[in-house]
């Protein structure tokens, strides 16, 4: 084969590794979404979100059920406000909690729904009202930190 050749199977080759790899890394993001005719938004105010970003996704049970529309501050209360978007194929109770959670020690957090016992079920803009803040990883060491100088300072 001669050099101009080559370096055209170089050239595809590396090409077609370009392209997998582009392919790998959209299947990894969770690219799915859900569809805005096929979804309802429901709000919930959290204290802290942590590292919460929208997209990021909404889970009941382990299954991804919705992700995270929206997220913005209301001046009025100083609090965060999401907004999620589910799917209508699940359909929740009013009295449902929202947490933010993380996957792993250090992963991604998503926000954690977990199904209260009402009858009446979330509608469209409805509002999560029991929710629990992010767990921040600085507030619990230095909250151990300051009880360990408590208990030196009490001998």
């Amino acid at each position: 084969m001669n050099r101009t050749v080559l370096d055209l199977w170089v050239g595809l080759f590396v090409i077609a590794g370009i392209g997998a790899l582009l392919f790998l890394a959209l299947k990894v993001g969770s690219t799915s979404t859900i569809n805005a005719a096929d979804s309802y938004e429901v709000t919930a105010d959290f204290q802290n979100i942590g590292g919460l970003k929208p997209r990021a996704p909404v889970k009941s049970a382990g299954v991804v059920v919705g992700r995270v529309a929206d997220i913005r501050f209301d001046n009025e209360k100083y609090e965060a406000v999401v907004t999620l978007r589910l799917a209508n194929r699940y359909a929740f109770p009013k009295d449902t909690s929202a947490a933010i959670m993380t996957s792993g020690l250090l992963g991604e957090q998503y926000v954690g729904l977990e199904a209260g016992g009402d009858s009446q079920k979330l509608k469209d803009q409805d509002r999560i009202m029991i929710t629990q803040d992010a767990v921040v990883l600085e507030n619990l060491i230095g909250q151990f930190l300051y009880g360990k100088a408590q208990e030196g300072a009490a001998k």
